[in-house]
């Protein structure tokens, strides 16, 4: 579609007005949580979250979207437009890791809020073009830090994860996803939207999903490109296992009697390492969490518990690696006395998303003047989720040195607007019914 065919970004979103209030709102949304060396702390659920999203929905109330909860703590802003039909969904998450960065999730669910408020207007204005409604979405724990696995919010919306086994997930200190969504009184009584394996009577329906983020890799930014546009997934295992040994002295016991959890979680932390350099690019694997139990420099540990991923482009690959995991736990349960237990398994295969959606966003990207190139996601979305169910898109912009889940995490003003232009144009197509 040519820039003068009913182009809403192009007349809308190139307004520098917009640009600097988008930056203004961005700039205050990252001063919740906020750490002294310039990125977040809001884990899902706690009081940081808490006030950002108290935040967006005053932002969004004001200008007359109808926030709402569903039963897993997803947060919606809804515009109808045309009663009865279907919304088109726009949106990412607040929630941030540890001493994580201020652009992860964040600024999709903005640049969805932005999006959605220049579309409310451009429809009251021509009313006759619109055929499906608006949506914000800042879903619930796509992080995974606090309660575990990642994607939850999604992952319950879609069917993929049982509600019941959702809400009685604990944190570290016990509490449940359904005690700190209360607390914070985010949790909704019913569903909002009729998706997944939890239907509510008279429910809302989706037509489509878009979702921007920051890339969290330096594809974009090692070649100079603006927009990265999302044809796939890589696929993903991930496994919270225990190492089981005997707690003993570190002292008085002798080697050879030693069953050390802390040694064979080492070797399993070094095995996975291996499997990684043994098939390179294709490979990714990672120990992103250990703890130590009891935890004492005078005592041999007697359990650890790991959380570990393997990530690649091939579902077959992922097979093969994760068998060669397999067999090398065995040998560790017999070069170190302990026992390995898998406790939790999160995966997910790699999909394509429809590529219907990748020719609209390119086509949108070419019409507003800005370079692209397609970008294979490693990370999970969740998107990667919502592709499963309707047409989704999903696009990326610059993640300067590719630095992400850290503070140092930085994308600059002029990519953050131009992608907020990008999703505008995106999610008015989809508005007006051409994906």
């Amino acid at each position: 579609m040519s820039t003068s065919d009913s182009s809403v970004a192009v007349r809308i979103g190139q307004d520098p007005t917009a640009d600097a209030d988008f930056i203004e709102d961005f700039a205050t949304m990252s001063t919740f949580g906020a750490t002294p060396a310039g990125g977040v702390e809001r884990q899902a659920a706690t009081e940081a979250d808490a006030q950002n999203r108290r935040w967006l929905a005053g932002w969004l109330t004001d200008r007359g979207f109808d926030v709402r909860y569903d039963r897993v703590g997803n947060m919606f802003g809804l515009y109808e437009l045309v009663p009865g039909a279907p919304y088109v969904l726009a949106g990412s998450h607040l929630d941030s890791q540890p001493r994580g960065g201020r652009f992860d999730g964040a600024y999709g669910v903005l640049a969805a809020a932005h999006t959605m408020d220049r579309l409310r207007r451009y429809y009251l204005a021509n009313p006759d073009q619109a055929v499906h409604n608006l949506a914000v979405i800042n879903w619930f724990n796509e992080e995974g830090s606090r309660f575990k696995p990642s994607m939850q919010g999604s992952g319950v919306f879609t069917g993929k994860i049982d509600l019941d086994v959702a809400l009685n997930t604990q944190d570290t200190s016990g509490t449940t996803v359904a005690q700190a969504l209360a607390s914070w009184d985010m949790l909704g009584a019913d569903d909002v939207f009729t998706t997944g394996e939890h239907h509510t009577p008279g429910g809302l329906s989706v037509a489509s999903y878009a979702e921007i983020h920051i890339e969290q890799g330096r594809e974009l930014d090692k070649a100079g490109v603006l927009m990265g546009v999302v044809p796939s997934t890589w696929g993903a295992n991930k496994y919270e296992i225990s190492v089981i040994g005997a707690q003993s002295h570190t002292g008085a016991t002798a080697i050879a009697d030693r069953q050390d959890a802390l040694y064979g979680a080492a070797k399993a932390v070094v095995a996975l390492r291996e499997l990684a350099d043994e098939y390179g690019d294709d490979l990714h694997t990672s120990c992103g969490q250990l703890n130590v139990y009891p935890n004492s420099p005078v005592v041999v540990a007697r359990e650890v518990h790991m959380h570990l991923d393997l990530r690649s482009p091939s579902d077959e690959l992922l097979d093969e690696a994760d068998a060669k995991l397999n067999r090398a736990f065995a040998e560790i349960e017999v070069a170190a006395d302990v026992q390995i237990e898998r406790r939790f398994a999160h995966t997910w295969k790699g999909h394509t998303y429809q590529p219907e959606g990748v020719a609209l966003a390119e086509d949108v990207i070419d019409a507003l003047g800005h370079s692209h190139m397609q970008v294979r996601t490693r990370a999970g979305h969740d998107s990667t989720n919502m592709k499963d169910i309707v047409p989704t898109v999903m696009l990326f912009i610059p993640s300067v040195d590719g630095v992400s889940h850290a503070e140092n995490e930085y994308t600059h003003d002029q990519d953050l607007t131009a992608g907020v232009d990008v999703l505008t144009e995106t999610v008015a197509r989809m508005a007006e019914g051409r994906l």
